[in-house]
């Protein structure tokens, strides 16, 4: 799954450049509540909004880095599982980005 964000053309009165954001994989309805889905992407198109929309670099930097110190803590959903990774859950990947998001900003 990729984290895009799509920018339209910038309004010339405000220079603001109206914004969609959206994960893209499919909607998996064969494994809809059973917490195998992958947050990253989600979490990465969050972490797009807030540089883009929001102008706030540093946050969207600390989400991005906190997903990059959650993999390199080899946690992984099973759809990107590999052998010495430690497969979690839908909120168990949410919580480990997290945990190192608090980790990161001296908060945890």
């Amino acid at each position: 799954s990729l984290p895009p964000a799509a920018l339209g053309a910038g309004d010339p009165r405000t220079g603001r450049r109206p914004p969609f954001y959206e994960p893209v994989h499919g909607s998996a309805p064969d494994i809809a509540g059973q917490g195998k889905a992958n947050p990253l992407a989600a979490i990465g198109s969050a972490a797009l909004m807030f540089r883009w929309s929001f102008d706030r670099r540093e946050d969207a930097d600390l989400i991005e880095n906190a997903v990059e110190s959650a993999l390199a803590g080899g946690f992984r959903t099973a759809d990107i599982a590999a052998p010495g990774t430690r497969t979690v859950s839908t909120s168990g990947m949410g919580d480990a980005v997290i945990a190192a998001m608090a980790r990161l900003s001296g908060r945890g």
